[in-house]
């Protein structure tokens, strides 16, 4: 009969996580060759591919996502009657990682996580930055930071900061050699750094006034992926940017940053903490949500 050891289990489940040797080997502590020869051993004993691999890319052989179907629930049971062990003690302990985009650890999460393990000092988290639009279950992590719009309705959500407010600015060079819009359709004849989703979609800026709501693909010499990264081109004048409005106030009042059509940018509902509707969640989650709850009153 052949037989595995959980080891190898955890070495199959990382990688099917990750759908990356490279990644899969920082989150086990090992180097990618090792993981690789370990996969290869593994697949060997069993007799079976479990995943595909080439040089850029590993996917998970039908064999292997019918192992993954049946081997994740048994995992989850396993860490849960773990996690029980942690109402045993005073404070909870462990690892609570928290998927984010950049933008919102950088205003919300990273502000708040810093309370948090002031407050719990048996905790360590781990934030998992990425601007993409990830499935928390698949990547590993606990619980995730995302607008509202975007959650999945199998989730729970609770607020984790204030409302939001997102905001048209540029530098007073840009000004001297440019006419400040007046309205949103002026921005088309205006060089504005546009932001690119990871998944390849250039963001329509939206803006709303009243009963009226508006959305312009803009059109410039430059466009990026980060929001932190169209501040700092806004403040070497670049063009006009859009962004968030907590990343750039101390610019706007050092008079490094010009804000425009204001009227124009109401607040929206701001980021919310979710993660799965489970029967039992984490220890440190709990502890998490509940510092989060506490915090927002």
């Amino acid at each position: 009969m052949r037989t595995a050891s959980h080891s190898e289990l955890e070495i199959f489940l990382a990688i099917a996580r990750q759908l990356n040797l490279s990644r899969a080997a920082i989150e086990l502590g090992v180097s990618p060759s090792a993981l690789s020869h370990a996969l290869r051993g593994f697949e060997e004993k069993l007799g079976v591919r479990l995943f595909n691999r080439t040089t850029r890319s590993v996917a998970l052989t039908e064999a292997g996502s019918r192992l993954l179907a049946r081997l994740a629930p048994a995992f989850r049971d396993i860490d849960d009657a773990l996690e029980d062990l942690n109402r045993f003690r005073d404070k909870p302990t462990g690892l609570l990682r928290i998927s984010s985009g950049r933008a919102s650890t950088h205003i919300v999460l990273l502000p708040l996580v810093a309370r948090f393990l002031r407050a719990f000092p048996e905790i360590k988290v781990e934030i998992l930055d990425n601007d993409a639009m990830v499935d928390i279950v698949s990547s590993g992590a606990d619980a995730g930071v995302r607008f509202g719009e975007r959650l999945e309705a199998d989730m729970v959500a609770i607020p984790i900061g204030p409302p939001m407010r997102s905001v048209v600015v540029a530098s007073p060079a840009f000004f001297a050699a440019y006419p400040a819009p007046q309205h949103p359709q002026d921005l088309l004849g205006l060089p504005c750094i546009r932001h690119r989703f990871p998944s390849g979609l250039v963001y329509r800026w939206e803006f709303a006034q009243a009963d009226c709501k508006l959305e312009t693909q803009v059109d410039g010499p430059l466009t990026l992926g980060d929001v932190g990264l169209m501040t700092t081109a806004a403040l070497n004048g670049a063009g006009l940017a859009y962004v968030f409005e907590q990343m750039v106030l101390d610019h706007i009042a050092a008079g490094r940053l010009v804000q425009v059509l204001g009227d124009w940018c109401p607040p929206y509902p701001g980021l919310y903490l979710y993660y799965p509707s489970r029967r039992q969640i984490p220890a440190v989650l709990r502890s998490f949500v509940e510092f989060v709850k506490a915090d927002m009153h």
